[in-house]
């Protein structure tokens, strides 16, 4: 009796181990597709390959021996790989669909570090081949992998200040470097020109890298970038633009345009006009309270003067009789 049981039980696993071998089918191909938008640079299908291969998936090998779900978890231990999908089409074609992460920044920390981040502020090694174009932060103050509530809130700041930038083409091109200084406010370094451009925090991105592309356009054209030192734009309604060896130089951004169209159509019309052949006036000169302009006219301050009254007696007359005597 036993013995008939044994041989029933044995039947049984033959017979499945036979069916599961008739549906077991082979895998006949593998098909790789990378996204990013840096077109696979820091992630290709060697590397896929490579970690499909170390876990058995490759062609010619039984899909039902390929752990599908272990092989994904082993792909996004790659830094660089955000999310990667594996699975057999209906002619057991293996597809690896992966999602490579985007760079956003290059850090430096001061103590001599150097990774990129993404746009959720994960760090990502560098390559020995290739480089990202993105924007560059020097002198950020951490290189922990985890990041203290303030120096947290730092990178958050790099990352909206890197997405600004990134998004606008003519940025992009100009800014060299970013660099964080002490106080955590930031201060630029463009690739065209050697002054020091201070965006002050990260607030109010729009309104700052628009007084600088207004500043840009009027002193482009008529000074050149080299006679100014630093340009300051962290202040509402104004850029602060030191020239070198000298003060302040303060411009209603607001205006900054509308004037530079003015001086433009000004300039024009002088040119144009065939009568116009003088030297244009001087500025006035300023001495103590009084103006002296080139036409010899003399104006008051804006203050009023004081004139002490005194009494003026009349001068006497010679010719004039002392007394007048009228007959009665």
């Amino acid at each position: 009796m036993v013995l008939w049981i044994v041989l029933g039980v044995g039947t049984c696993t033959l017979l499945v181990a036979a069916m599961q071998k008739k549906d077991s089918k082979t895998c006949t191909g593998i098909d790789i597709k990378i996204e990013g938008a840096y077109d696979h640079v820091f992630v290709d299908d060697k590397v896929v390959m490579k970690v499909l291969q170390k876990n058995g998936a490759g062609k010619g090998k039984e899909t039902n021996d390929v752990a599908l779900r272990s092989i994904e978890d082993e792909l996004e231990k790659n830094a660089w790989i955000k999310k990667a999908e594996l699975f057999f089409d209906n002619t057991q074609v293996l597809h690896a669909m992966i999602e490579e992460r985007e760079p956003l920044a290059r850090i430096f920390t001061l103590a001599g570090s150097s990774f990129y981040i993404d746009s959720s502020c994960k760090r990502l090694p560098l390559s020995d081949e290739l480089s990202a174009r993105v924007p560059m932060f020097t002198s950020f103050p951490s290189d922990k992998m985890k990041l203290s509530k303030p120096d947290s809130l730092l990178m958050d700041d790099v990352k909206h200040i890197a997405q600004y930038i990134q998004q606008d083409s003519f940025l992009l091109a100009q800014v060299a470097q970013i660099d964080i200084t002490p106080q955590r406010t930031y201060e630029i370094t463009p690739v065209l020109g050697d002054q020091l451009i201070k965006i002050g925090n990260a607030d109010d991105l729009e309104e700052k890298f628009e007084k600088l592309k207004s500043f840009y356009k009027q002193v482009w054209v008529k000074t050149g970038f080299e006679k100014y030192e630093t340009i300051d734009v962290q202040y509402s309604g104004q850029v602060v633009a030191v020239k070198r060896g000298s003060g302040k130089v303060y411009m209603d951004t607001a205006a900054a345009v509308k004037q530079f169209a003015n001086t433009m159509k000004e300039m024009q019309a002088v040119m144009n006009d065939t009568v116009f052949a003088a030297a244009m006036p001087k500025p006035a000169v300023v001495k103590d309270s009084v103006i002296t302009t080139t036409d010899k006219k003399v104006m008051t301050n804006k203050k009023p003067v004081v004139v002490q009254k005194k009494t003026v007696k009349p001068a006497a007359d010679k010719n004039r009789p002392k007394a007048v005597l009228k007959k009665q």
